[in-house]
């Protein structure tokens, strides 16, 4: 087995950072140590996705003491992933580290992921040995992983986390990519299938909450189905192949009755369910075309994925 150390990369780790002020120092400090030992080359990319602290004014110092350091500024928030494909535009070296800003995602299991993607693999994601979130969230990102299987159809797709580590030449499939609904782990997949995961050590969050909370994930999987996938479509359409047979069924059954026996089927409850069923059937058919239509309207806007405000270390003047 090929060792990580036999063939270093240059590495770029991206970051989105949402009111982590008090995180942001100890996880460069660490940070540093850990890429000084696993790369010849790194950078650290701070994607600021509109804090409300003082995340960007301490990225703005902290860049002009570290000179791998680059911080971007969003014009508002507009979501993890959005903030993270920013940053991932504009890494500039052979792999890819992304991960979260609350030291979750210790910095020294990158060593890790860069040796497993030694491995002949593009894409590698370093699922929790144990999440640290708390009950509703970890049932959350259950859920969350569960349609992404869907989505994905890879046998990894339970082991998807934030902390990932893939080859800079795999975002040419999404390079042109533009909206505003933005799934990270899905647009990997448009590039590649080579995707294997590690067991790495999750840490308990040390500073403030978790941004996500169940709601926020259920929209989250929500607009990953309707934005990257036909599965509601195709759900929709076997819905309503099901209850047009019942309907068929149905009236096989009143006219057969009616034939046979020389009566009608009683009951206004009867009918009055029957109604409720076809009703219900139409409003959700109705529903999913109309996510649809909307993820279309948003597209056809041009309605972009992120904006950047101001950029700070390196030379970020294409972020201008």
């Amino acid at each position: 087995m090929t060792s990580w150390r036999s063939s270093p990369a240059s590495v770029s780790v991206v970051i989105a950072v949402y009111n982590a002020a008090r995180s942001l120092e100890p996880l460069l400090e660490r940070l540093a140590t850990s890429l000084e030992r696993a790369a010849v080359r790194f950078e650290v990319i701070l994607v600021n996705d509109g804090s409300r602290d003082d995340s960007w004014s301490l990225i703005e110092r902290c860049a002009a003491l570290r000179p791998w350091l680059i911080g971007i500024d969003l014009s508002r928030n507009f979501g993890q992933h959005n903030a993270l494909l920013c940053g991932v535009r504009a890494a500039r070296h052979d792999v890819i580290v992304t991960m979260d800003d609350d030291l979750q995602n210790p910095p020294e299991e990158i060593q890790r992921l860069l040796a497993r993607l030694d491995e002949g693999l593009d894409v590698v994601y370093g699922s929790p040995e144990q999440e640290q979130h708390g009950l509703w969230r970890d049932m959350a990102s259950q859920t969350t992983k569960l349609v992404l299987g869907g989505v994905l159809g890879a046998s990894t797709a339970r082991q998807v986390s934030g902390f990932r580590a893939f080859r800079s030449e795999v975002r040419d499939a999404f390079r042109d990519y533009s909206g505003p609904s933005v799934n990270l782990d899905v647009l990997l997949t448009w590039a590649t299938t080579k995707f294997g995961a590690v067991r790495l050590r999750h840490e308990p969050r040390q500073f403030g909450e978790s941004n996500y909370t169940f709601g926020k994930l259920a929209s989250h999987a929500l607009n990953m189905l309707t934005g990257f996938s036909t599965l509601p479509l195709q759900i929709a359409s076997i819905l309503g192949f099901a209850l047009t047979a019942f309907g068929l069924l149905l009236l096989i059954f009143v006219i057969g009755r009616y034939l046979i026996q020389g009566v009608l089927v009683p009951g206004f409850a009867f009918l009055a369910c029957v109604i409720v069923i076809f009703s219900g059937a139409q409003l959700f058919t109705l529903g999913v075309i109309g996510e649809y239509l909307a993820r279309m309207h948003f597209r056809i806007m041009r309605k972009p994925s992120y904006s950047v405000r101001r950029a700070v270390g390196a030379d970020q003047s294409g972020f201008r």
